[in-house]
């Protein structure tokens, strides 16, 4: 996984992104099962649910992208695991002062977990191909709050910015 601060270019390391609460493991993305990684990290997590996501399968994904594109939180862990294909998460700089955007990589093997109330948007590559794994806590909810002043108030962005922002 490689990350970049958009606007310079300058390289992003693992833990400047884990000082955005941003996790991410490299798996065998061809023998998961058989690896064990996975069901540790589940058990580690409290991930208990999984399903699939593979953008072949998706009709309407360029209306989806739509959604994806455009700036959101989320009040739960997003966990992706990229079976196959690739695409780019980006995510704000909580310390800079211009908002810039970091662009992570996401490619075949990489598991990456973003924390409840992070900025974000997903695109995939340029090939439009993702196979992804998400993961859950519980009832799997994905409910995407895009960004305003009304989410700025919501209890997992309140909590983001006192854990990852102020405490920084």
């Amino acid at each position: 996984m490689k990350a970049q601060f958009m606007q310079s270019g300058e390289n992003v390391s693992k833990e400047q992104l884990e000082k955005l609460g941003v996790d991410s493991w490299i798996l065998d993305a061809d023998r998961w099962e058989e690896e064990g990684k996975l069901d540790q990290i589940c058990k580690q997590r409290g991930y208990n649910y999984k399903d699939e996501v593979d953008s072949r399968k998706m009709p309407d994904l360029r209306s989806k992208l739509d959604n994806f594109l455009v700036e959101h939180i989320h009040d739960d862990e997003e966990i992706r695991f990229i079976l196959e294909g690739g695409g780019y998460f980006d995510v704000r700089d909580a310390k800079s002062n211009s908002d810039d955007w970091i662009r992570i990589t996401v490619e075949k093997g990489d598991m990456i977990v973003l924390p409840p109330g992070i900025y974000h948007r997903f695109l995939p590559d340029d090939n439009m191909f993702f196979h992804v794994m998400r993961l859950f806590q519980g009832e799997p909810v994905w409910t995407p709050h895009n960004r305003s002043d009304l989410t700025d108030q919501r209890k997992a962005r309140l909590e983001y910015v006192k854990k990852y922002v102020e405490a920084n």
